[in-house]
């Protein structure tokens, strides 16, 4: 995750304290709100995801079901971008965050696993 981090904060302008912070809200917010099986081949192919939403308080209980349960069912994407905003996070630096992250997840896991994930979610192709 730091290539990414590194990379979210060069390339948005953003503090690399700031990218991991979105980093760690986007995860989430596909852990809980993506279809399992197909977020779940995602987050083993990103290296150090699994160890990232670990830290976010995700543990416990199973990475796919636990962070679902605390949430409610999931936190959707209105709820991510009110999180990712809540962290400092302009619209512009919203969308390069998340431009960043789809990119770098492409990247490792293939177009097709992505997209996959991206269109099973409702909301998140607007934030693209």
């Amino acid at each position: 995750m730091d290539e990414l981090i590194s990379r979210i904060a060069s390339a948005v302008g953003v503090s690399e304290d700031a990218a991991g912070q979105a980093v760690k809200i986007i995860l989430n917010f596909l852990n809980s709100d993506g279809p399992k099986e197909q977020v779940a081949r995602l987050m083993a192919a990103l290296p150090g995801a699994e160890t990232l939403l670990d830290e976010a308080g995700s543990g416990g209980g199973g990475l796919l079901g636990s962070l679902g349960g605390m949430m409610g069912g999931g936190m959707g994407a209105m709820a991510a971008l009110n999180k990712l905003t809540n962290a400092g996070l302009d619209m512009g630096q919203v969308q390069g965050v998340t431009r960043e992250l789809v990119s770098f997840a492409r990247e490792k896991a293939g177009p097709e696993l992505v997209d996959e994930v991206v269109d099973a979610i409702p909301g998140l192709g607007q934030i693209l």
